[in-house]
């Protein structure tokens, strides 16, 4: 529910006006999550409905699991025509899928929708979209939403798509949800990166730099609790000395980051009051190298 409830009302993660979105970036409607509070509060006392559509099709990944509540929501909307479409080319296999159909009046939309995770790493030549990297160094904003504004939203223009759409195509468009998250040293981003000013933000430090981290209670999230502010039992939580421990031992065999949530007790609950990633030692400098590597490239999809 708080997942839900946040997809809902959380701030948008780029800036809809911004030019290199050429006018792709979709926006929930500003009153959506005051107009679905009803609805929330009464689900929450009866959540039955929403366990069972989530188990309707199990899942491990934040952005399928991200995609059946955004789903949940607008079937309840009644606005909802399909959700994770694939479209197929006969012997070339699956050349796409839309996210979501939805009717839009007398219209048909195309969204596709994605929640995302990046650090700012600042270190090189510029500061663009490809200064904020994945945890994992996989991608960066600037390569997903290349590929997202060049490759996904042009999927109903392709001959095999025709057959699961019910008409025309009016717009295409990508809703994007997600964290930011920067170092201390590293300064606030501008207008030129294309983010929201009111995105929602957090801090990144290397594990050496663990104790310079405010707070006395952490918790460390799993991935499908990324999405909301966590809240969770008090006896979930950890001191400084443990997370250090369980994180160096982690380290020791595996370098992917740890989302960590800084907490506050309340009564029975801990609630977070700030989250970031601590990486590896080395985690900057393999990060400036995959900024180096797509600057010199001269392609944002790396």
């Amino acid at each position: 529910m708080r997942a839900l409830a946040w997809l809902l009302d959380a701030p948008d993660l780029l800036d809809p006006t911004a030019p290199q979105w050429r006018r792709q970036i979709a926006t929930l409607d500003a009153a959506a999550g005051k107009h679905a509070e009803d609805w929330l509060c009464a689900l929450d006392r009866a959540p039955d409905e929403l366990h069972a559509y989530l188990n309707l099709q199990p899942f491990s990944r934040l952005g399928r699991y991200a995609e059946k509540l955004m789903a949940f929501y607008f079937r309840h909307r009644g606005i909802l025509v399909a959700h994770g479409v694939q479209v197929c080319d006969g012997k070339n296999g699956t050349v796409g899928e839309f996210d979501f159909l939805l009717q839009d009046g007398t219209e048909l939309i195309h969204w596709e929708f994605a929640t995302k995770f990046y650090l700012l790493e600042s270190t090189g030549a510029g500061k663009e979209a490809d200064y904020f990297v994945g945890p994992n160094l996989a991608d960066t904003l600037g390569a997903k939403m290349c590929k997202i504004l060049d490759r996904q939203l042009s999927l109903a223009q392709h001959s095999a798509a025709q057959i699961h759409l019910s008409q025309p195509i009016a717009s295409a468009q990508a809703l994007v949800k997600g964290w930011l998250f920067y170092h201390e040293n590293d300064a606030a981003p501008t207008r030129s990166l294309g983010v929201s000013g009111a995105h929602c933000r957090g801090f990144w430090c290397t594990l050496a730099e663990l104790g310079e981290v405010p707070g006395a209670r952490y918790s460390v999230l799993p991935r499908l609790r990324w999405l909301a502010p966590a809240k969770l039992d008090w006896d979930q939580t950890l001191d400084r000395l443990s997370l250090q421990e369980a994180l160096s031992g982690y380290f020791s065999h595996d370098t992917m980051p740890v989302m960590v949530a800084i907490v506050a007790r309340d009564g029975n609950h801990a609630v977070e009051m700030d989250r970031g990633f601590i990486v590896p030692d080395d985690w900057r400098i393999r990060a400036g190298q995959r900024v180096r590597r797509v600057a010199a490239a001269g392609d944002p999809a790396g």
